[in-house]
C-alpha cells in the first residue's frame, strides 16, 4: 500500500484571535475531505502577537496534535516569519495560507486535483475581489507595471496563495535569500505553474496588519529583485534632461542677443531648474538606494527569525530561544547537492539541468542547535 501523502498548511499570524479557529475549522473540514490517502498538518507562525491570538492557538493545540504552532520572540515582518513557516513544514506539498480569510481555504482541493497531475506549482489567482475599489485598482496596477519591467514573467493577480511541492521549497531555500520577493521567485524557477482563479472576499474580522510601509517595502522587493529598468532609466533620464537644459540655455542665449535691451531673463528660470533637477536626484538616488539597501540585505543576513517556543513540533518542545536561518532547523547534516536535497530529475515537469559535479551550498553553521 503506497504511503500517504502528506499536505502542510502554513499560517503567518499576527494579532488575529478573531480569526485563527475559524481558519482552522474550514482548513480542517477540507483537508479531511480530501480522503485516507493524505495526511496534513497545520502550522501557525506567530509573530509575536499582542492580542490572544497565543491563547487561541494553544487552545487548538490542545485539542489536535496536527496543529504545530512557532512563537517568535517578536515581530519579524511580513517577509521573513512567513518564509520561515514555509521551511518548517514537513509535507510532500505545502500551501501558504493567511490568517484573514481573505484566502478561502476550500481551494485546497482544487490546489491538490492539479498538484496530482504534475504541477509543482499551483498558483491562486484573482479574477475579481470585493476588497475597497481603490485598494484592487493600486494593487492590478502594481502587478501590471512589474510584469512589463521584470526581467521575468510573474503572475499577474498572485498574491502568494497557493500549494507549493516540496522541491520548490526546497530550491528557495537553498538561495539562501532571507528576504526573498516569494511569488516572484517561484515564478522565476521557470515550471509550468497550474492557475486557480477566485474572488476574493472582504476581511471578516479586525484590520489589516500590513501596514503603508510593509505594502511599500514588499513593492519596492518585487522591482529591485526582478528589474534593472529602474537604474537603466535613471541613466536615460540624466541624458535626457541634460540635453534638455542645453537646448534651454542655447535657446535663452539666442534669444537674449536678439532682444539684449528688452528681455530680462530673471531668477525665476533658474530656481525652477535647480528644483526640478533636484527632485530627478533625490528621486533617483532613493531608487539606488533601494538596490544598495537589497544588496546590503543579501550579504549581512543573519537569521529569518528567532523562536521562543514551539507546539506540537516532535523534535523539539520549544522551551528555549532558538535561531532560525534558510536551512532546516531539524537538519544535522550540512545541506548537499540539488540531487540530494531534492529529486526533481524525477519529477515529469522538471528538465534535466546540467550540474557541476563539485558545487556546494555554503554551510551555515546557525542552522545547527547548540
Amino acid at each position: 500500500m503506497p504511503r500517504p501523502k502528506t499536505i502542510s498548511v502554513v499560517t503567518p499570524c499576527f494579532n488575529e484571535q478573531d480569526n485563527v479557529y475559524p481558519l482552522f475549522e474550514r482548513t480542517r473540514a477540507t483537508l479531511e475531505a480530501l480522503g485516507p490517502t493524505y495526511q496534513w498538518e497545520h502550522i501557525f507562525i506567530d509573530n509575536a502577537s499582542t492580542d490572544g491570538t497565543i491563547e487561541e492557538l494553544q487552545k487548538l493545540a490542545a485539542k489536535d496534535r496536527r496543529v504545530k504552532i512557532i512563537i517568535n520572540t517578536r515581530n519579524f515582518g511580513v517577509i521573513r516569519s512567513p518564509l520561515h513557516g514555509l521551511f518548517q513544514a514537513s509535507g510532500d506539498a505545502i500551501v501558504s495560507l493567511c490568517a484573514d480569510l481573505q484566502d478561502p481555504p476550500e481551494l485546497i482541493t482544487d490546489f491538490v486535483r492539479e498538484w496530482e497531475k504534475g504541477f509543482l506549482i499551483v498558483a491562486a489567482v484573482k479574477k475579481g475581489s470585493r476588497e475597497s475599489p481603490f485598494m484592487y485598482a493600486v494593487r492590478k496596477l502594481y502587478y501590471r507595471t512589474l510584469n512589463h519591467i521584470s526581467e521575468t514573467e510573474l503572475i499577474n493577480d498572485f498574491t502568494g496563495f497557493g500549494l507549493y511541492d516540496q522541491k520548490i521549497i526546497d530550491l528557495v531555500r537553498r538561495t539562501g535569500d532571507h528576504y526573498a520577493f516569494f511569488r516572484g521567485l517561484v515564478a522565476d524557477m521557470g515550471f509550468p505553474i497550474a492557475r486557480v482563479e477566485y474572488i476574493r472576499p472582504v476581511r471578516q474580522h479586525g484590520l489589516s496588519k500590513n501596514r503603508l510601509y510593509d505594502l511599500y517595502d514588499q513593492a519596492m522587493q518585487g522591482i529591485v529583485k526582478h528589474s534593472k529598468i529602474p537604474l537603466r532609466l535613471t541613466t536615460m533620464t540624466g541624458f535626457i534632461v541634460a540635453f534638455l537644459s542645453a537646448l534651454s540655455a542655447l535657446g535663452y542665449l539666442i534669444y537674449k542677443i536678439i532682444y539684449w535691451d528688452s528681455f530680462s531673463v530673471g531668477i525665476a528660470p533658474a530656481v525652477i531648474g535647480l528644483f526640478f533637477l533636484s527632485s530627478i536626484q533625490l528621486v533617483f538616488l532613493g531608487m539606488l538606494g533601494e538596490y544598495i539597501g537589497a544588496i546590503h540585505g543579501r550579504l549581512f543576513q543573519n537569521w529569518l527569525v528567532i523562536e521562543k517556543a514551539r507546539i506540537n513540533f516532535e523534535n523539539h518542545t520549544g522551551q528555549e530561544p532558538r535561531l532560525a536561518t534558510s536551512l532546516p532547523l531539524e537538519s544535522k547534516e550540512p545541506p548537499g547537492r540539488l540531487e540530494e536535497h531534492a529529486d526533481l530529475h524525477s519529477h515529469p515537469l522538471v528538465a534535466e539541468a546540467p550540474q557541476k559535479a563539485d558545487e556546494e551550498v555554503p554551510r551555515n553553521d546557525m542552522s545547527e542547535e547548540g
